[in-house]
């Protein structure tokens, strides 16, 4: 219980992100003195702790706005976070039954952890909120590694430590109850590998942020500007208001026009209506475009009414200073049970728990990045920032800036924005790109390639920010080969199981 509310105060907002790297620690401290089935369920238990502190945004999220009842949300959120549960409990579960030598002890937890959240990102559609890299975004010397390993690389860092603190913790303890010590020999060397893959991944952070910021100095700059129109959800599709969000997000535009932007975002389906199919509210917003007289990004739901049945589609529009069409993405990773019911023929009886968010077709993976003057976006839509992969697949498609836009105001005054915002933060330092992260409600803000975050708003103000960012274009070995680093722990964890089992063999036919 202690590791899972360690690791929940590590995440933001709290600001302890130091936390993370001795979370796991207790749980890791205890699991000597348990019998297989116990270990389990501390395992599980640290999870479930974990999960319930971290995410228990989704009750106000599902009761306000999926009009589900306080008990059913509740409900929800248990059942989603039993699920989660599971991979501590598998954690805790496979070190015990892995039983490294002291001396490995350390490296096996790391591989362990990390192999886990790589199958909980991919596993049924994949929910990656919480991998406990991402309570790092405000370790700006830590996060560095992410170009190389991903946040991967960064939970595994943490989860040494915490397993090196245990082993610490256990050989002082082991010597005031005894008078007696364990071998310090293994606690000594552990100690040296952990302090040194430490002290290398801040060295290269120091490093990686001097060359990034000179490589940011001598590329060109393009000017964004970022518009929060702070429509709150149950004004947002209420028909008798959708002149005046246009009249708003307008507004706003025009006074963003003062900078001078290269391009203006709005956020995640910031028009309420379907754009080009609704003419008169569609002329409104292409007259403001006119007047402001550069590109747009538009978030707004889409219907395509060629095929049957119609198909409807989270949408962003890229939109020239004369307001034509120059490209568009349809957001192709949608939210299990929030836009969309996956398995629809088992699953007839189960209505989608925000039923506001609309019934969304998946959009066809290009992941084509959308040009505006001489510079190419990538476009994240809300949920997909969780998922690096589509970020990868956007840079290696020529985007020399990455875009995400998405309305948090499901979230209301909890910490889910800020954990959301997180996420974006190792976008950014993965690909070594600027990040504008537009939000109906906020957090909107800026992220450089180096993870420096700058003119953040605050959540349900109306707001207009804008900022010179550069637009890098060199490839990391990251963006080039992915998730390379989880799969050499899990290749790693994989070899350590089979010497288990055939020392385990060996034993058993000659004892």
């Amino acid at each position: 219980m202690v590791s899972g509310l360690l690791l929940t105060l590590s995440f933001p907002d709290v600001h302890l992100y130091w936390l993370g790297f001795i979370a796991l620690a207790p749980l890791i401290v205890c699991l000597d003195t348990l019998t297989a089935r116990q270990v389990l369920v501390a395992g599980f238990a640290a999870g479930f702790i974990h999960f319930i502190t971290l995410i228990y945004w989704i009750v106000p999220t599902l009761s306000t706005f999926g009009g589900l009842h306080p008990i059913l949300a509740v409900a929800a959120l248990i059942l989603l976070c039993l699920y989660l549960a599971v991979y501590p409990a598998l954690f805790a579960f496979g070190l015990n039954k892995l039983a490294p030598p002291p001396l490995l002890m350390p490296l096996a937890a790391a591989c362990l952890w990390t192999g886990l959240e790589w199958v909980r990102t991919h596993l049924f559609t994949g929910f990656p909120w919480g991998l406990l890299g991402y309570s790092q975004a405000e370790n700006p010397w830590l996060v560095q590694i992410a170009d190389i390993t991903g946040v991967s690389g960064i939970s595994f860092v943490l989860v040494l430590c915490s397993a090196l603190a245990a082993m610490v913790w256990q050989l002082i303890m082991t010597r005031r109850h005894t008078g007696q010590s364990m071998r310090k020999v293994p606690v000594w060397i552990s100690a040296g590998y952990t302090l040194m893959v430490l002290a290398a991944a801040f060295g290269y952070g120091a490093y990686r942020i001097a060359q990034v910021e000179k490589q940011m100095a001598q590329v060109p700059a393009t000017r964004l500007a970022i518009i929060q129109g702070n429509i709150a959800q149950h004004m947002k599709w209420d028909l008798a208001f959708r002149k005046n969000t246009i009249e708003k997000y307008g507004t706003l535009s025009l006074d963003a026009a003062r900078f001078q932007p290269d391009l203006i975002i709005w956020p995640e389906t910031a028009l309420p209506f379907y754009y080009g199919h609704d003419t008169l509210l569609s002329n409104q917003v292409d007259h403001y475009i006119r007047k402001t007289r550069t590109h747009f990004l538009i978030g707004t739901p889409a219907v395509d009414t060629s095929h049957d049945p119609v198909r409807y589609f989270n949408r962003v529009i890229m939109l020239d200073p004369l307001a034509l069409p120059k490209g568009q993405y349809d957001k192709t990773h949608l939210v299990p049970f929030g836009e969309y019911v996956p398995f629809q023929d088992l699953l007839f009886f189960i209505e989608k728990l925000t039923a506001e968010a609309g019934n969304f077709s998946r959009g066809a993976p290009a992941f084509t990045p959308l040009a505006f003057k001489d510079h190419h976006t990538g476009v994240l839509i809300c949920f997909e920032i969780l998922f690096p992969d589509i970020s990868r697949q956007f840079v290696n498609n020529g985007a020399d800036l990455l875009t995400t836009v998405t309305n948090d105001a499901w979230f209301g005054h909890t910490s889910a924005a800020a954990q959301h915002f997180a996420i974006a933060v190792l976008r950014a330092v993965e690909n070594r790109r600027s990040v504008a992260r537009a939000a109906n409600t906020g957090i909107s803000g800026f992220i450089d390639p180096t993870g420096q975050v700058s003119d953040t708003t605050a959540l349900f103000t109306d707001a207009v920010i804008a900022r010179s960012m550069p637009a890098l274009t060199r490839i990391t070995f990251y963006t080039r080969y992915g998730d390379l680093f989880a799969g050499i722990c899990l290749i790693a964890l994989g070899m350590g199981f089979v010497v288990k089992i055939s020392q385990h063999f060996k034993r058993r036919h000659h004892p």
